[in-house]
């Protein structure tokens, strides 16, 4: 496969474009991305990281981040927390599961606590925090689905079973200024 010229075509029995192999037939499929990250808490107070990295650097988000290979999703949100805040979480359940088309990914969001208060800057991060629902800063959230998801963890906070919740309705996770209602 190493070489071999790909094309965008629409294989045999297929209903849309794959790139295959112009020489073997081989399809390299092209699928969404996992994203997993969590909603973790210290008592009233919910962790925020401060991006370092594009997109939206400067910006405040949970930790989260694309799932790897060979890894489950709890794992790979406590991975994430220890990356983007040096923290450690004890995963509570999956708190929503959000489909965002335009980007191809499927977000897993977790309810989680602090196994412990330290917190600190990991390399994807300019700053942490701990902030109470009124000290967040939704002019500066990164993204749409960092918005649903506080918004989850609110619905959600004193349940100890619910199902997951999904994306808000009507909305596909295009950039929109504000926090929702």
């Amino acid at each position: 496969m190493t070489g071999a010229p790909f094309i965008r075509t629409v294989p045999e029995g297929d209903d849309r474009e794959r790139l295959v192999c112009a020489d073997c037939g081989h399809i390299a499929y092209e699928n969404p991305k996992v994203v997993v990250g969590s909603v973790a808490t210290l008592g009233d107070r919910l962790l925020l990281c401060r991006r370092a990295i594009e997109p939206r650097k400067g910006f405040w988000t949970l930790p989260a981040g694309y799932l790897e290979l060979h890894e489950t999703p709890e794992d790979g949100a406590i991975r994430e927390a220890v990356e983007e805040a040096c923290a450690a979480i004890e995963i509570d359940r999956l708190l929503a599961v959000f489909s965002i088309p335009r980007l191809s990914q499927v977000q897993l969001i977790y309810r989680a606590r602090l196994a412990s208060p330290e917190i600190a800057p990991g390399p994807e991060s300019t700053d942490v925090r701990l902030a109470r629902w009124e000290e967040i800063p939704w002019d500066e959230i990164a993204f749409p689905s960092v918005r649903w998801s506080l918004d989850a963890w609110r619905q959600t906070r004193s349940q100890e079973v619910f199902a997951p919740l999904g994306n808000p309705p009507g909305e596909t996770g295009d950039m929109r200024a504000g926090r929702p209602g």
